[in-house]
């Protein structure tokens, strides 16, 4: 078999100047709509909350299994393998296997980069809440973040790690360290839909060596996926001629809630365009310049050809803002009550006491959607900021969605296929909900009140977890024993 050599850059030149589109953005799946707290019912033009994710849908998620080990993305043209193995490798054991493994009588085969990693994410998953901090027994209603109808899938060995710990390695390496001075490459976890780097060598905790971080692997091959080519149009617009996506060259310039963030998108004319709107995690993600940090390039993680509102983080160092995307991330004990944003600047966190960035520029994760900043939250001490900046996108394939899909109650996500076994989510917990909100709810606004109810005062203060002083249907209380 013959191989022809041309660099990524070299590839993406070639297919621009030919008139394609070379790098397809897929869409995160998200097919319901949320407020700070709950799902609801699609927001309707100027209404609060429209213009999230599941609004604006583009090259939904499209897969072809080719029967012999091998999985096409339809989107991306990448061709994956489609089973894991359940050992976790490093990077370097990754690269070895990449060499000589065949198959589907291929022999070109490649540890993926971040952004390739990343086009597998689907934000229908749910990490589900077990009621354990740790998280290390499976929750009845995990949803994996990625589609087990065609990819094989594992969690974390309970027995010795959490059922989250299930990150699958990328080739992508942060151009700073982590935790304190440890070499890092970044990851997909799709057990809890984010990306993170990983430390995987450098000092320990009291000056040893950390053990070399190790991860699943999941093979891909085909012309390189991931890359810019960032056109100024002089207006304050920047074109990526790559995905065919306008951004604005400015940020927002200050920072916000994600409800005033979806509002902010929705209500802005700039540049004469009307048409923008807060981009989903993908979009946003992919506009990341892996090869700059603030520790590195002393900029934003982002091409220069766009401008960064410089901030001061928690430790009191100059850095960048965390951006919210339009997508919900399923989190937790109250799914629906934060939203992904992406990290353009050190991602931070305290750990044994010391402020730091934790998880690299270019790292995915989350914030509640509304609530008090913080700092601590989560093994690595994540930074809460509740509040974040925006920079908007337009055009793509895109179109307007109105009301939830209807979903084959036999496929992914309501079957959920984990190393070979198969089951059913379960959905007793929301029915419980339903029926707790429908009981009570007097006036027919969907939630509980305080006048509206029946148990002792207390219990509701208890019970209101978001202190907004209503009951909604994931902080009904659990039904007495001896019924569903």
């Amino acid at each position: 078999m013959k191989f022809l050599k041309f660099s990524a850059l070299a590839m993406l030149t070639l297919a621009t100047a030919l008139g394609e589109t070379p790098c397809v953005i897929v869409d995160t799946g998200q097919v319901k709509c949320y407020n700070n707290s709950r799902e609801i019912s699609y927001p309707r033009r100027s209404g609060s909350f429209y213009g999230q994710d599941a609004q604006y849908v583009m090259n939904p998620p499209a897969y072809t299994d080719n029967g012999d080990g091998t999985v096409t993305d339809l989107n991306t043209g990448l061709m994956w393998t489609k089973g894991v193995d359940p050992r976790k490798v490093s990077l370097v054991e990754a690269e070895r296997i990449a060499k000589r493994i065949d198959v589907g009588g291929y022999r070109d085969w490649r540890v993926p980069n971040i952004k390739e990693m990343y086009s597998l994410i689907d934000f229908r998953g749910y990490t589900g809440f077990s009621g354990i901090r740790e998280m290390y027994s499976v929750p009845s209603n995990f949803i994996p973040f990625i589609d087990t109808d065609y990819f094989d899938f594992r969690l974390g060995d309970t027995r010795t790690e959490r059922y989250i710990d299930a990150q699958w390695l990328s080739s992508t390496k942060y151009v700073s360290t982590t935790m304190n001075g440890a070499k890092t490459l970044f990851g997909v976890n799709f057990a809890d839909g984010r990306i993170k780097g990983y430390g995987y060598s450098g000092p320990g905790r009291h000056g040893d060596r950390r053990p070399e971080k190790k991860f699943f692997v999941r093979f891909v091959r085909g012309k390189p996926y991931g890359y810019n080519d960032f056109t100024d149009n002089k207006n304050g617009t920047i074109t990526d001629r790559a995905t065919g996506l306008m951004w604005m060259q400015n940020d927002s310039g200050k920072t916000m809630s994600w409800k005033q963030a979806l509002k902010y998108a929705e209500n802005l004319n700039y540049a004469g365009y009307r048409d923008w709107r807060l981009p989903n995690a993908k979009e946003l993600q992919y506009i990341v310049d892996y090869t700059r940090s603030p520790d590195t390039t002393g900029s934003a993680a982002i091409d220069p050809i766009f401008r960064s509102t410089p901030v001061k983080n928690e430790a009191g160092q100059k850095d960048f803002a965390f951006y919210w995307t339009s997508t919900t991330h399923l989190d937790g004990p109250r799914p629906g009550s934060c939203a992904a944003y992406v990290s353009f600047g050190r991602a931070i966190g305290q750990m044994h006491g010391t402020t730091m960035d934790v998880h690299g520029a270019g790292a995915q994760r989350s914030d509640p959607k509304s609530g008090r900043p913080q700092l601590g939250r989560g093994p690595q001490g994540d930074a809460v900021r509740i509040y974040n900046m925006v920079r908007c996108v337009r055009g793509g394939n895109v179109k307007i969605r109105t009301r939830e899909p209807r979903q084959n109650k036999n496929e992914y996500p309501y079957k959920i296929r984990i190393a070979g076994k198969t089951k059913s989510v379960s959905s007793s917990s929301s029915s419980q909900g339903e029926r707790f909100v429908r009981r009570l709810d007097r006036n027919g606004d969907g939630k509980v009140s305080r006048s509206e109810f029946d148990g002792p005062k207390h219990h509701f203060s208890h019970l209101d977890k978001d202190g907004d002083g209503y009951l909604s249907t994931d902080e009904a209380p659990p039904p007495p024993r001896g019924r569903d």
